[in-house]
Formats: structure tokens, C-alpha cells, sequence
């Protein structure tokens, strides 16, 4: 008995589905694929280059920050011994120069004495 079946007035015989390989040029395809493992290698080629001059550039601030913390850990140990550093002198100073000038009412709340200012609230 045959296995071919009636489907919409067309016989069809059981096997593989989907279109059927069309003669291929196979020189054709094997340069399709050279190309595109080229451009595969190429993209490849670019990312690593890409993460290289991150991890640089990432490997400088590192550098930059350590530097800068070593700095502030100097800092801090010269006032711990009593010194003020002339850096800090300096931006305290040229902070002093940018700040715009406010009405110099600055009267501290208590005198030497230890008693309350005219000008302050006694609280």
C-alpha cells in the first residue's frame, strides 16, 4: 500500500518537510564564510582593544586616587602632631579671597570670660 496521502486535491508523499536544498555554490559559501569569520575576528580585535584602554585608563585613576589618599593620610598625621599643612593653608586662604563679601557681624557667643554676648540669644 502506498503511503502518499490526498491533502487540498495534491498528493503528498510522507518525508522531509520544508523547501528543498537548492543546488548551492560552494565556492560561494565557503567565501560567505571566510568573510564573516574576518569581520568575526575584526569585531573581536576592537572589543579587546576597546576593554584594554578601559582597564588603562581605569589602572590611572587608581593611581591618581592612591596618590591623592597617601596625601590626605600625610595631611591628617602633620595635624595630628599639632601642623598645619601649607596646602591647606592655602585653600583655606584663597576660600577666604572667593567668598563674597557678607556683613562681617561675626561676634562669637561667648567671651573670654565665659559669658553670654550682648548680641547673642542666651539660651
Amino acid at each position: 500500500m502506498d503511503d502518499s496521502k490526498v491533502v487540498g486535491g495534491k498528493v503528498k508523499k510522507p518525508g522531509k518537510r520544508g523547501r528543498k536544498p537548492a543546488k548551492i555554490d560552494l565556492k560561494a559559501k565557503l567565501e560567505r564564510s571566510r568573510q564573516s569569520a574576518r569581520e568575526c575576528r575584526a569585531r573581536k580585535k576592537l572589543r579587546y582593544q576597546y576593554l584594554e584602554e578601559l582597564v588603562s585608563s581605569r589602572e590611572t585613576a587608581i593611581c591618581g586616587l592612591r596618590e591623592e589618599l597617601e596625601m590626605y593620610k600625610q595631611w591628617c598625621t602633620a595635624m595630628d602632631q599639632g601642623k598645619i599643612p601649607s596646602e591647606i593653608k592655602a585653600l583655606l586662604t584663597f576660600e577666604e579671597q572667593t567668598k563674597p563679601q557678607q556683613s562681617v557681624v561675626v561676634v562669637s557667643r561667648h567671651t573670654k570670660a565665659g559669658k553670654t554676648d550682648a548680641h547673642s540669644n542666651s539660651w
